[in-house]
Order: structure tokens, then sequence, then C-alpha cells
């Protein structure tokens, strides 16, 4: 008879036990839930594709002898800045002079005594005599800064020999490469936010064009040199220059966002509870992932706000529940990847 008072004795004890706990359980469920606070976060997304490249005068002309021969003049300096048809350098043209006025004393002959066909036929000879006088001349081939000159007076030049560059820095150019899954993305006028090394400020750019056809990279990716053109830009910046950049493929969107938890529903509607006082503040949601929903109305975003349900007990939820952002990226990280791998273009994903 002792033995089943003892038997039933122990079976309430544990009965107690057990119920005590779950009660406990509960209760430090309960009052998690009520202390727990989130933030509501106000966050900035950019919609974007990241490029990097080097910038490029707007023209450059490699200054060359077009002909073998003694330089007999040099007319600029480095940093001149000349016109177009302005002549460089003068070589010797001597004999090129002679033989043109030896063809015309010879034309004014043919032109009385000799027939029409003659007389045609070296006026067509007379207009390559011509163009061997101006070969013994370097001109410039439009408006620009001498950028480099290496020749001087008296000096023998080859064909083709290099003797300085000419370039019109009147606006930057720059081809960059754009992956073939954002190239649908791209839009002419498109600006570009441009960071460069050799100053602090952001250097505003724009799109201008790109090619109707792809080119496959060493790497073996296929993509597309887009063209960059940069109008306003600090005197710091010179042509060679490497930057990184942006194009802006929309505007950015921010967003107000919350851990779904701290949204509680009554009769269909949607409310966040303020830490400070307890008033309730109707609001409107939509889904943003799977912790997280966006609030469209009634927030202005930095409140602070109670939990209205508990985190689930798996370990990946009670990892997030510190804040962190559910993986959308922010205004000042790097440009977001769509869902496919591609860089930038789209929405944040919902």
């Amino acid at each position: 008879m002792s033995g089943k008072k003892i038997f039933v004795g122990c079976c309430l004890t544990a009965v107690f036990v057990f119920g005590g706990l779950f009660a406990a359980k509960r209760f430090v469920k309960k009052s998690t839930a009520e202390t727990r606070t989130y933030t509501i976060r106000s966050e900035t997304y950019e919609n974007c594709i990241d490029i990097a490249g080097v910038v490029s005068a707007a023209q450059e002309q490699k200054l060359q002898a077009l002909s073998s021969g003694t330089v007999m003049a040099v007319y600029v300096k480095q940093g001149d800045v000349v016109k177009k048809g302005d002549v460089i350098l003068q070589m010797d043209d001597t004999t090129e002079k002679y033989n043109l006025a030896k063809h015309d004393y010879d034309m004014q002959t043919t032109k009385i005594t000799g027939s029409a066909r003659q007389y045609t036929l070296m006026q067509t000879q007379r207009d390559a005599l011509v163009q061997k006088i101006a070969e013994r001349q370097v001109t410039a081939t439009f408006d620009g800064i001498i950028a480099a000159i290496s020749v001087s007076a008296g000096d023998s030049l080859e064909a083709k020999d290099s003797v300085g560059t000419l370039v019109d820095s009147s606006y930057l150019v720059a081809d960059v490469e754009i992956a073939e899954t954002d190239v649908a993305k791209l839009a002419v006028g498109q600006t570009v936010a441009c960071t460069f090394a050799a100053c602090d400020e952001i250097v505003e750019g724009r799109v201008v064009s790109w090619p109707a056809i792809g080119e496959v990279t060493s790497r073996g990716a296929t993509v597309v040199k887009a063209r960059v053109r940069i109008d306003d830009y600090p005197e710091t910046i010179l042509p060679n220059f490497s930057f990184s950049g942006k194009i802006k493929i929309s505007p950015d969107e921010t967003y107000l966002l919350v851990e779904r938890y701290a949204v509680g529903r009554v009769e269909n509607r949607t409310f966040v509870e303020l830490a400070s006082t307890g008033e309730k503040i109707w609001v409107t949601v939509e889904p943003y992932g799977s912790e997280y929903v966006k609030l469209s109305s009634g927030v202005t975003g930095g409140e602070v706000v109670k939990a209205q349900s508990t985190l689930p007990d798996s370990g990946w939820n009670k990892k997030r529940a510190g804040g962190s952002t559910g993986g959308a990226k922010r205004k000042n990280d790097s440009f977001r990847t769509g869902r496919d791998g591609s860089h930038g273009g789209g929405m944040p994903p919902r």
C-alpha cells in the first residue's frame, strides 16, 4: 500500500515539475516577446552597373613624319594650343618646290604647243607634286593642345617617325566593358558616377553609345564596350587616368524595413507598437523576403517598436534576430547582384 502511495506521489511530483517548466517556458517566451524591440530602418537602394576603365582625350593625333628628310623648323612647344590646319613642323621641301615650278613651266609650254589631252594629264601630275610638298609638313588635324613634342630643327627623320602627340581635352571618353546580361539595361544619356584616385569628388559622366555587336574577352566572357563621356572634370584628371564608376539604371529608391515579428494584425489591419509609449500605429506592409516587411505608410523611419510575435526556434532565425538587413544592399554598399547572378539592374529581391 505504501508503495502505491509513493508511486502516486512521484507521478504527481513529476506532473507539477513538468507543468512548472512548461509554464516557465511560456512565461519566458511571452516575456521575451514583450521586451524585444526592433528599429524601423530607412535604407536607400541603387539600381546600377559597376564599371572600371581608363579615360582618354576626346581626340588624339600621333604626330608623324610623312616622308624622310631634315627638319627645318618646329613651330610649337609642349603645352601650346593649336588650331586645325596649323603647321607644327616644316621639313626641307626644296626639291619638291623645284619639281613643282619646273612642272608649271612645262605646262605653260604644253598649253600653247601640246594637245588638250596632254595638258589634262599634266594637271593631274601637278596635283601629285603639290601633295609631295604638303607631306613635308606636319599639321594639326583638329583644335587641341600639344601634349608632347620631341623634335628639333636639324633632326633627320624617316617616314612614320613619331615626333609628338596632339590631344583634344575638351572632354574625356572611356570605353568600358558591360556584361552581356546588362546590355539590355543601357540607355543613351544614363548618368555615370566616376571616382578617380586623383581627386576626392565624384565626377559625373554619361553613356553616349555602344556597338551593335559584342566581343569575347580573354577571360571567355562576352561583353559590349560602352562609351562614357565626361564633359566637366577637375584639372587634376588627365588622359590615361584610371577610374571606377556606376552607371545609374534608374533613380535610387528608399524603403522602410522592419522584421516581420514587429508587425501585429487586428481584424485584417496591421500595426506596429511604439516601445516608448505603447501607442499603436496602423501601417501598410508588403512582404520583403522571408524575414522582413516593407512599410509604405504610417511611419517615417527610426521608430523603435515592440515585438508582436516570437521568433521560431530555428537556429537560422535566431541568428537573423540581431537586426541584419536580409542581404539587401545599401546605397554605400557595392552594387546589388540580381537574381540571375548579373550585376545591377532590377528591383531589390522581394
